[in-house]
């Protein structure tokens, strides 16, 4: 039997990985790791380049080692210590890419992904916690314990996209989860209609304007300019001592909510930002929302809500993701075997983030309602990695 299995193999899971190891060894032949991958951070790497994204929004502390300083010294004793910004140290990305392959090298894992993806998961009847999980090559694992730590959840797509009736050429109208900055042909000369205001917005904006394009930035209120996507009191004990003795679940996620507040921007982004806007390479239309979208004659005709008529060559939509039980087939088929309360589909976990009931773990933003508005960043997969690996070696 499996001790342990980890669906998924980001910095998240990474960081759990290398906190097991730490402490228990002798579980790296009881330890299996699945990604369709088959390689560490792959999912991870690939967003940062399809955005062209330099630099990490996380403070050095935050990373997959389980030495909070071990990025830090990395950086020191090769002499890149100026690719760590600001006083809080925020990586630049090709120095965090660099990083963790050194700590998949230290931890001796690099091997250790399996290139198939969990299909299903049944839940033993008559024996605590046994569980037996479905590959996508057909084999099956018997295992004591799984951790699912995946995805970004599902596209938000507006309203007014579902109106669309007129067929569009398929690179016309995109969401962010599609775009490929590196991968884009014939921006040239084109205007390019940017809906959102957080930090995939500001990065796609870029990256199309340096290929040629006139870019339209619309966000729904005023843009925001934050170093990070909380406050860093949410990265401590300041704000979470008072969110953890909440009772109320759903108190408890409005205050997840307000403090994420939807999207910012960092403020060497927004400088940038200004500096095209000055150039007249950038439009921003602020409190401002698509109400209509009409393809006609090889472009985009559309109203907003407050009466302004623009004309797009392309539309690509920065709306984020959606986090939710029923969206993610795994948990669907968890919940239905072991049904828990929901807060407006998010799960409500037991302490050491399992499912109850169950031997089964999750990490990442639908772990909100106990590790905070964080649970999605890297601080939030250091928080997972110390309560599931404490559960796990207790066990």
């Amino acid at each position: 039997m499996t001790e342990l299995v980890i669906v998924g193999a980001g910095p998240q899971a990474l960081s759990l990985c290398c906190l097991l190891l730490q402490k228990r060894p002798r579980w790296r032949r009881r330890l299996r790791i699945i990604d369709p991958s088959g390689r560490w951070l792959s999912c991870w790497q690939r967003q940062m380049e399809r955005f062209e994204i330099p630099c990490l929004r996380s403070p050095s502390p935050h990373h997959p080692h389980p030495n909070p300083n071990a990025l830090r010294s990395y950086a020191q004793e090769r002499r890149r210590s100026r690719e760590l910004e600001g006083p809080y140290g925020l990586p630049r990305t090709g120095l965090f890419s660099e990083f963790c392959q050194s700590v998949v090298e230290e931890f001796q894992v690099a091997h250790q992904v399996q290139a198939v993806s969990l299909e299903g998961i049944h839940l033993e009847a008559g024996r605590s916690g046994s569980l037996h999980l479905t590959l996508s090559d057909g084999s099956l694992i018997q295992a004591r314990r799984l951790v699912i730590a995946t995805g970004a959840g599902e596209p938000v797509l507006p309203n007014w996209v579902q109106r669309i009736v007129r067929p569009y050429p398929k690179e016309a109208l995109q969401h962010s989860r599609m775009i490929d900055l590196a991968a884009c042909r014939g921006l040239q000369g084109q205007h390019v209609l940017i809906v959102g205001g957080g930090l995939t917005s500001a990065h796609l904006a870029l990256g199309a304007i340096q290929r040629g394009a006139r870019v339209s930035l619309m966000c729904r209120r005023e843009l925001r300019s934050k170093l990070f996507d909380t406050d860093p009191g949410w990265l401590g004990p300041k704000y979470l001592k008072t969110f953890r003795s909440e009772p109320c679940w759903r108190r408890r996620r409005q205050q997840v909510l307000a403090a994420r507040d939807g999207g910012s921007i960092t403020p060497w982004l927004t400088m940038t930002l200004q500096r095209e806007h000055r150039q007249g390479s950038l439009q921003t239309y602020e409190n401002c929302q698509v109400r209509q979208a009409l393809w006609s004659a090889g472009q985009w005709r559309i109203l907003c809500e407050e009466g302004r008529n623009l004309l797009a060559d392309r539309i690509w939509l920065a709306t984020g993701h959606k986090l939710g039980v029923s969206l993610q087939p795994l948990l669907r088929q968890l919940h239905k075997q072991q049904q828990i309360e929901l807060v407006d589909d998010w799960p409500v976990l037991s302490d050491d983030l399992r499912w109850p009931g169950t031997n089964v773990h999750l990490m990442g933003g639908l772990a909100a309602l106990r590790l905070g508005p964080a649970a999605r960043n890297l601080f939030g997969g250091r928080e997972a990695a110390r309560l599931i690996s404490r559960a796990a070696v207790k066990a």
